[in-house]
């Protein structure tokens, strides 16, 4: 049995950390490709181009069109070719850093990723999530290594919306519960082996840091301040949760999160609100104690993440969506048969919709 961890080159992580972004990938190359949204350009340009000021290095700001499609990463690596770009960095959230990550694979480059925010766990992965044009998931793109680097400037982060905050919480919510089911099957990682103890004492510490810390950080970013606790869940939204999802697995709550996708009226949520819901339905589907259960939906209460179809948008679930939905989850290949027992559309659909009763209820 091969067992497998894997891991960006180095995380950094720290107050005021990106006007020494410089430093920490100067080695890397000399014709560097920014990639951000226009706001990400707008509010890191000078701060990066402050910290590239005594150097020779040449840098290209490019804006990211919002949607990690083919066609984008197609328009971009255009973009790199043209200006002979030999290093991508992505700066912003989830969908800029699998297109950086994207970008820079098919154009043999190494990347950097910058997170303005924490809500997701992409940035430390060798892995980009496809979507459509559309916004609905298409395929994943698994990647041969990690980011060289991950630079995380946490005074950036505090100031981000709070939801962000949250929305990566949802994200980092379900690792510990996927990487326990991916070990009870037996199932391979997204790092291509079995799961280590190491990886697992990491998801374990994920799930007991946002229980400790949650609140108290998304309290403090509502007031664009960063505490103790707001960088402990920027750790574990990012880096904790990046490791554990990578080297234990994914499950049942990111197949149901690619499910929704399906349904118009998620298009506004967060991926973490769609995967913290997921989360529930996985328990559900698991038939966990009801005290695991309870404290699952209790902290997504207490933080703001959705533990309803109405807190997902839908507000009068028609069958034949939600079964859509569940015939999405358990699409050949999914993640869903990563669980440690049988899983059909059929039991995806009752889990979501008893779910649904199950956070009704304790709102």
């Amino acid at each position: 049995m091969t067992r497998v961890i894997i891991s960006p080159s180095k995380y950094i992580q720290g107050n005021g950390e990106l006007k020494n972004l410089y430093k920490h990938i100067h080695s890397l190359g000399d014709k560097i490709l920014v990639l951000a949204s226009k706001n990400g350009i707008k509010r890191t340009r000078d701060t990066i181009e402050e910290s590239f000021k005594n150097s020779s290095a040449n840098l290209v700001f490019e804006s990211f069109n919002g949607e990690c499609s083919r066609k984008e990463i197609d328009r971009l690596g255009e973009v790199l070719e043209k200006n002979n770009c030999n290093v991508v960095i992505g700066v912003g959230g989830g969908k800029v850093f699998d297109t950086a990550k994207a970008v820079a694979y098919y154009n043999n480059t190494p990347v950097v990723i910058v997170p303005t925010i924490a809500s997701t766990d992409a940035p430390t992965s060798a892995l980009s999530v496809i979507y459509t044009e559309e916004g609905e998931f298409s395929d994943y793109l698994l990647l041969p290594k990690n980011p060289e680097i991950v630079l995380v400037d946490t005074s950036i982060v505090a100031k981000a919306p709070a939801r962000l905050l949250v929305a990566g919480m949802g994200d980092a919510l379900a690792t510990y519960f996927e990487a326990r089911a991916c070990i009870m099957s037996d199932g391979d990682t997204m790092a291509g082996g079995k799961a280590t103890n190491a990886a697992f004492a990491i998801a374990e510490l994920c799930y007991e840091t946002l229980l400790n810390d949650g609140l108290k950080a998304k309290l403090a970013v509502e007031r664009k301040t960063s505490t103790k606790a707001v960088e402990n869940i920027i750790e574990a939204n990012t880096y904790l949760s990046g490791i554990g999802f990578e080297s234990c697995g994914l499950a049942a709550a990111h197949a149901i999160h690619n499910g929704f996708t399906v349904l118009e009226e998620g298009h506004h949520l967060y991926h973490g609100e769609k995967v913290a819901f997921g989360t529930i339905v996985q328990l559900v589907l698991e038939n966990a104690p009801i005290e695991e259960i309870e404290e699952v939906i209790s902290f997504c209460l207490e933080v703001g993440l959705p533990v309803t179809l109405e807190d997902m948008g839908i507000v009068k679930a028609k069958e034949d969506d939600i079964m859509k939905v569940a015939e999405v989850a358990c699409a050949e290949g999914e993640t869903i048969y990563n669980m440690p027992f049988e899983v059909s559309v059929e039991d995806v659909y009752s889990a979501i919709l008893a779910a649904d009763n199950l956070g009704g209820l304790y709102k």
